[in-house]
């Protein structure tokens, strides 16, 4: 896919990957506003090509009183207004076919979760919105099976597709990514690594994800040496505290620095 399709994305020309990065959940519009402030003054510090995430809604919790989200509407609502305060793209994951074009309405990209990758009419839906659309390789899937998710959506007569490895089941409890998936599928579109849930150990007794945030940098430095297109990080500025996914995010106030040295490592590629 062509980034520029991709509606305000910067940068396109500095030779850097792209960036997808934001909270795990909408959890309300200062904590977004203020994780997006951060992070775009980063990513132009950089010159990062620079897409804000956040999810609008969390469906797939491992218990039922888990953090679900603050109300649909109202998230999407705060996605909008990240995007027309900064003037940055947006994107969210979306679960059933009504939130394909729900959520279109107010974000730039949408995103496939892992497990619902072959659900084919969500799929679908998601690509007759005309939007962007992110298709998370699912944790039970190959790379090389991918191409048909993908075919999917250019089936729809929509060529903006792309491919976010997250890792792969190692066992019940703990995740690992191959990376000889990710030139695999750059044979199939735009490629990116979810360097965070890739570093989940989901499935624990207590009902609640656990990871290993310690080898974000690792897992990330691999990526871009591999010469992946974009990388997907979920960040904060208080992991502990956060209501989904807060064990294996990154803190923010770390973002800045990983950031630099991978700019640097994607600089030096370059010159091979």
């Amino acid at each position: 896919m062509n980034l520029q399709n991709i509606p305000q994305i910067k940068h396109l020309s500095s030779g850097n990957f792209f960036i997808l990065a934001g909270p795990c959940a909408i959890e309300g519009e200062e904590m977004a506003l203020k994780i997006a402030e951060k992070l775009i003054t980063i990513t132009d510090k950089l010159e990062i090509p620079f897409v804000f995430k956040g999810s609008f809604k969390k469906a797939n919790r491992s218990r039922i009183d888990s953090f679900s989200g603050i109300g649909d509407e109202k998230a999407l609502k705060i996605l909008r207004k990240v995007s027309e305060t900064f003037n940055v793209p947006t994107i969210t994951d979306i679960h059933t076919n009504e939130d394909a074009s729900m959520a279109a309405e107010y974000v730039d990209v949408l995103q496939i979760p892992a497990f619902l990758v072959r659900q084919t009419d969500l799929v679908v839906a998601a690509a007759k919105t005309g939007k962007t659309v992110n298709l998370k390789k699912g944790q039970f899937m190959s790379p090389e099976s991918m191409k048909h998710a993908v075919q999917k959506v250019l089936d729809c007569q929509n060529e903006n597709v792309m491919i976010t490895d997250r890792g792969t089941m190692f066992g019940y409890q703990d995740m690992i990514v191959d990376f000889r998936g990710i030139p695999t599928m750059q044979h199939f579109g735009t490629t990116v690594l979810d360097v965070t849930h890739s570093l989940q150990q989901p499935n624990q007794t207590i009902g609640v994800t656990g990871g290993r945030p310690d080898m974000i940098e690792t897992i990330a430095k691999a990526g871009i040496a591999v010469g992946v297109d974009g990388l997907f990080i979920e960040t904060h500025f208080d992991p502990a505290n956060a209501k989904s996914d807060g064990a294996n995010m990154l803190h923010l106030d770390y973002f800045e620095n990983l950031m630099t040295r991978l700019v640097a490592i994607r600089k030096t590629i370059n010159q091979f």
